[in-house]
């Protein structure tokens, strides 16, 4: 099928997907699972992995998945799926690294990408109505093609792709998640171009030419500094590290031994953030009494995170936000025994300082760079003089959308617009996109962190499955042709396997 078919020229309905990491590969592979009718999907991802995206393509072995494998599967009815496919690879003979005290793994991230990409292709060359294809491109617009009636719903969509390409579906899927990361504008009005100030750590090969001995600062002190400092170890670096961000708040470690959650939030649920935070310490208190971790209340909290997100206001939901996010997000997504035990070692050195503190001035000189911190705390200013600077702060998800050009065309006709917590997009309690007038469309949807205004907690594993998988039925149950027989199982659609079109 050619990258131009018009819509009377196919005899299946087309769904489009765009972003290939683990929301559209959930999708996918689970509208495949699902269907009744012949369809064909098309997953628009530049990489060549399909599951990836930017957390699980990254080939540096030390970026470690962040929950055990055992926490980790593309079935939400069997999350121990992916932890049963590592130990059939054979991953632990060239990893003995990745299996930690009680047995559990934490792999490289590119396993479990390399595990959904695996899963993709075997359903694409299964017997079954669909019909998968990987459109290695990227996508640079996605233009509603109207119809009369009914009024504000689209025929289809025209999606225009970089090598000039086009796709023309009846429905398409927002499974983009995390855009680059965007630099504190100081450094950048300070730093500009300065090959010393490293913008995106995730780029390949970002930290390949620094000095062993190189002083280094990183902004941000979340996950993704725990990666800097990982590779930074890996490579035998001997420099000192400085760390710092606002709060200077880590992420915390597991309890890997825990097991039965603690605490009921969804029944009779605040509906103001200060008594959920009163009601969250209460419960962690009576569990400590017990001798019970905390983690076991905050995975409860996690669990029934849509019940709570649900029930409070739009303006509790903003003093969530505001003032409880930083410490939901070191508590919610924890860090992987062996980085953990890695900056636990570079501390004991004394190579590694972390900081509460924010950057009051910073400029550039031929002997390094010249930063000023102010401490969170009180007291005197503090003077580092660094050979680089890193940029940890993550993906910049205060600025989703405008990170996906391919949706300015239907921002500019009003068919999406931003949720009003400046989270993603607007989306009902299905996941189908609103309107500037606040009406649902049956042929454009969300899966994954873009939706999270609506659903709260969508950021890490299982509340991305499960939203993936429930965007997945949605769209099945709306396939134009519900009533058609299913495809013949050896008919002429033989499928060996997920057609690339590049």
């Amino acid at each position: 099928m050619s990258l131009g078919d018009a819509p009377h020229q196919r005899t299946a309905p087309r769904v489009v997907i765009l972003g290939g990491g683990f929301s559209g590969a959930i999708a996918a592979l689970h509208l495949a699972r699902n269907t009744p009718v012949p369809v064909d999907i098309d997953i628009v991802e530049p990489r060549p992995l399909l599951g990836g995206g930017v957390a699980y393509s990254t080939p540096d072995p030390q970026h470690r998945i962040n929950v055990p494998a055992a926490r980790m599967s593309a079935f939400s009815a069997d999350m121990g799926h992916f932890d049963r496919w590592l130990r059939r690879s054979g991953v632990l003979a060239t990893d003995p690294q990745a299996l930690v005290k009680g047995g559990h793994i934490f792999s490289s991230r590119l396993e479990f990408g390399r595990y959904l990409d695996g899963l993709v292709r075997e359903q694409a060359a299964s017997d079954g109505p669909a019909h998968i294809r990987h459109v290695q491109q990227r996508a640079t617009s996605i233009t509603p093609i109207p119809r009369d009636a009914p009024p504000g719903q689209s025929f289809g969509y025209a999606v225009a792709l970089e090598n000039g390409g086009r796709l023309v579906a009846d429905m398409v899927i927002i499974a983009t998640s995390h855009p680059p990361p965007s630099p504190p504008r100081n450094l950048v009005e300070a730093l500009g171009d300065d090959p010393r100030l490293i913008a995106n750590p995730w780029a390949p090969g970002a930290l390949d030419g620094l000095d062993a001995n190189a002083r280094v600062l990183v902004v941000g002190s979340g996950l993704t500094m725990a990666d800097i400092l990982a590779t930074l170890e890996a490579g035998g670096h001997k420099g000192p590290i400085t760390v710092f961000s606002r709060r200077g708040l880590t992420p915390r470690g597991h309890a890997l031994d825990a097991s039965d959650l603690v605490g009921d939030f969804a029944t009779r649920p605040e509906v103001t953030a200060l008594a959920l935070l009163r009601r969250i310490r209460a419960t962690v208190k009576a569990a400590e009494v017990e001798g019970r971790p905390w983690q076991v209340v905050l995975d409860a909290v996690r669990r029934d995170a849509r019940a709570i997100w649900q029930a409070l206001p739009l303006e509790q939901k903003r003093k969530l936000l505001r003032h409880l996010r930083p410490f939901w997000d070191v508590h919610r997504y924890r860090i992987a025994p062996q980085p953990e035990a890695t900056i636990h070692a570079l501390e004991a050195r004394g190579q590694l300082e972390i900081l509460a503190a924010r950057l009051t001035d910073i400029g550039a000189a031929p002997d390094g760079i010249h930063a000023t911190l102010r401490p969170r705390r009180g007291g005197a200013n503090l003077t580092r003089t660094v050979d680089a600077v890193v940029v940890a702060t993550g993906p910049a998800h205060d600025h989703l959308i405008g990170a996906v050009p391919a949706l300015a065309p239907l921002v500019a006709s009003g068919r999406l617009h931003p949720d009003a917590l400046g989270l993603g997009i607007a989306v009902d309690d299905q996941s189908r996109v609103l309107d500037v007038r606040g009406v649902p469309d049956e042929t454009l949807w969300v899966a994954g962190p873009l939706a999270r205004a609506t659903f709260g907690e969508l950021m890490g594993l299982p509340q991305v499955l499960t939203h993936a998988e429930e965007v997945a039925r949605s769209v099945a149950r709306r396939l134009p042709g519900q009533a058609a027989p299913e495809a013949p199982k050896n008919g002429a659609r033989s499928k060996p396997g997920v057609a690339v079109a590049d």
